[in-house]
């Protein structure tokens, strides 16, 4: 008896063409997705500033300049007054209050200090969301005295030629003379003019309280796997 031949069943193979529109589909949809989670993470984000800048009409009337383009945090390191190394993207995670001035600290850095202090504390339950930060732009050593009421300060030497690449004053003012604003995605996005009277201080908290509640939703108190003061 002759075995009967094995059946195969033969299926065409896709043309080259088809193969390349397939592929190209599948890229396209891929790089919709991408966007979509994009989008997803930073709506929390967008929103709160499309809040604060555009629903909000009082945020027109805002004391603080804000900053467009807004610009990241460098990869640069700071030095602590007791010489460890921190990279200035660390901070990042939490709102920063910042000043610029030498080691020497004239009066008006001495001000500025107590005003950030101040500032900070007069959040309230706010301000465990902020940090207030002194870059020493010098090499200048910060007196004993001084350094006593920086327990809770973030103070850091920091070369002044690489810090000028990130924070910069308004025109006619030195960088020592405003003080500047980071959110906690490390974007330089504000600064202050000058200017440490009441009247000031009490326009620059007003800011900060209406960044608070514009980024209540999707900002924290602390940085990820840190325990916050």
């Amino acid at each position: 008896m002759l075995e009967q031949p094995l059946g195969l069943t033969v299926h065409s193979l896709p043309l080259p063409q088809e193969a390349a529109v397939a592929d190209e589909q599948r890229t396209r949809h891929g790089r919709w997705k991408m966007l979509v989670v994009a989008l997803v993470c930073a709506a929390p984000v967008v929103a709160s500033y499309f809040a604060y800048y555009v629903v909000r009409p009082e945020a027109r009337r805002s004391y603080g300049e804000l900053i467009d383009p807004q610009r990241p945090i460098p990869s640069i390191t700071g030095t602590t007054l007791d010489g460890k190394t921190v990279s200035l993207p660390t901070l990042q995670g939490q709102w920063l209050l910042v000043s610029v001035a030498g080691g020497a600290c004239n009066p008006q850095c001495e001000r500025h200090l107590y005003l950030q202090r101040q500032l900070r504390e007069g959040l309230g339950k706010d301000r465990d969301r902020v940090d207030w930060v002194w870059f020493v732009s010098d090499r200048v050593p910060v007196r004993p005295a001084l350094q006593s009421g920086l327990q809770e300060a973030t103070v850091l030497r920091v070369d002044p030629g690489q810090l000028a690449q990130w924070l910069s004053p308004e025109r006619g003012q030195r960088i020592s003379d405003q003080l500047y604003v980071v959110d906690p995605m490390g974007h330089w996005m504000m600064r202050f003019p000058p200017g440490d009277d009441i009247a000031s201080a009490a326009r620059i908290r007003k800011d900060l309280e209406r960044l608070m509640r514009a980024s209540a939703g999707w900002d924290q108190p602390g940085r990820p796997g840190v325990v916050s003061r």
